[in-house]
């Protein structure tokens, strides 16, 4: 059965260096997909950039709604700005940082309904 699910009752995810909402995942009923609505403010002078994380099992497609950023990658680094759309393979480490004078706000989709236990911080 279709169902709408609203952002004012999204799961605040508490992750560092951003604001992550759950939107859709197998706690709200979904078999296969988790979608996140993220946003990554300004950097301050000094702030430690966060490291990188992966995902073991399968693939991350992050849209870009507004800002500017950068995308750092095993495979490079690749700039991103409103609109763009970058497709991160299964098991690569990845951070996707501020670049601009906005906060950068990213739709993330997950093909998997619960992507926790298959996340790891730092090396693959």
């Amino acid at each position: 059965m279709a169902r709408v699910l609203s952002q004012a009752d999204a799961k605040s995810m508490g992750l560092p260096g951003r604001k992550s909402l759950e939107i859709v995942s197998g706690e709200k009923g979904s078999q296969g997909v988790t979608l996140r609505l993220v946003e990554i403010p300004v950097p301050r002078p000094g702030e430690t950039p966060r490291g990188p994380h992966y995902h073991k099992g399968f693939e991350e497609c992050i849209f870009v709604m507004s800002g500017e950023g950068c995308t750092e990658a095993d495979s490079g680094k690749f700039p991103l700005k409103a609109g763009d759309t970058i497709l991160i393979p299964s098991g690569e480490r990845h951070v996707t940082r501020n670049t601009g004078g906005a906060p950068l706000v990213l739709l993330c989709f997950f093909p998997v309904a619960d992507i926790s236990k298959r996340t790891q911080e730092g090396t693959a």
